[in-house]
């Protein structure tokens, strides 16, 4: 199951208790638990990691560390089997992913604090910035429904997607080292090697047949580091948002990068914006899709539904940061 590490609640700050305390009451349910899961591979948590000791041994909760993928949705599951109320990720999108799968349907509740390198959930929900500022959002104890999408069966939370973004996200996940330089040089990389597609998008009844160089399904509004994909997605409607982006042209690239930068990519020439509660992509072959940045084999006809409200997160109570 991979190193866990525990302390004693006896005289630490109660505050993440609290956040599972009936109405009125002055003291939680010394039985309701909350389990931190780091990721120390997660953008920026390895050297974080004696901070964020301190900090969990201070709130009385526990911290499990994984030390290979998958690792986070397992150490989930066997928190909320042990009693645990409130279940913390700490890593990005993708540790996110594996903890908030591991808690759907179960009643428990999901927390971020965020340590990857785009953190596009959290960014969404508001929950950015410091640790500290993310801990005292946590501590407030505000949630909201978490509706959990699910592409070819793999569940996704942020974004899932077919075509230039899952090779960039393949790429990205095979590289060595991290941060904004690397991913710009491997985004460029990858621009050269993409070649768009021919895909069939099926919904409500309706088809679109178009070329596309990359097709997303968002359930939250962006990727990440404030590239919005789907600028009126949200997470709690019950409905997932299909973008799907043209080909790159020498008239098209600095308008579509900007409009992805500013949270306007839905009014670009070229660009199809739909909303639904399910869609089936056709494209020619297989082809790798990814799902919160992870990445999958699949085959030319992709489905992408939502379960609405699949379980609830801790995020700041006012209107949702796209």
């Amino acid at each position: 199951m991979g190193p866990v590490r525990r302390w004693s609640t006896g005289g630490a700050d109660t505050a993440f208790y609290r956040w599972q305390a009936p109405p009125g009451s002055s003291k939680a349910k010394p039985d309701l638990k909350t389990c931190f899961i780091a990721n120390p591979r997660s953008g920026h948590t390895a050297p974080r990691l004696p901070e964020l000791t301190r900090r969990v041994r201070r709130l009385g909760a526990e911290l499990r560390l994984t030390d290979h993928p998958g690792q986070a949705r397992e150490l989930a599951a066997a928190a909320v089997r042990e009693g645990c109320a409130t279940v913390v990720a700490v890593g990005g999108d993708g540790t996110v992913n594996e903890v908030a799968g591991a808690l759907a349907g179960t009643g428990a509740t999901l927390g971020i604090l965020p340590a990857g390198s785009g953190n596009g959930l959290a960014r969404h929900l508001g929950v950015h910035g410091s640790w500290t500022r993310a801990l005292d959002l946590l501590a407030a104890g505000h949630t909201r429904p978490l509706d959990a999408g699910r592409a070819d069966g793999h569940p996704f939370f942020a974004v899932a997607g077919l075509g230039f973004e899952a090779l960039l996200a393949e790429r990205f996940n095979q590289a060595r080292r991290r941060g904004l330089a690397a991913y710009t040089l491997i985004l460029l990389r990858s621009l050269r090697a993409a070649e768009p597609r021919l895909i069939r998008i099926h919904a409500a009844g309706k088809t679109w047949e178009l070329p596309v160089l990359t097709l997303a399904v968002a359930n939250a509004s962006q990727y990440g580091g404030g590239a919005r994909i789907a600028p009126r997605a949200r997470t709690d409607d019950g409905r997932l948002d299909l973008c799907a982006l043209p080909p790159l042209r020498p008239g098209n690239a600095l308008c579509l990068t900007w409009r992805l930068l500013t949270g306007r990519i839905d009014r670009a020439p070229g660009v199809l914006c739909l909303q639904g509660a399910e869609f089936l992509v056709e494209r020619p072959g297989n082809g790798p899709l990814q799902t919160d940045g992870e990445v999958h084999p699949a085959g030319p006809a992709v489905r992408f539904t939502v379960t609405p409200g699949a379980l609830r997160v801790l995020c700041p109570p006012e209107r949702e940061k796209a």
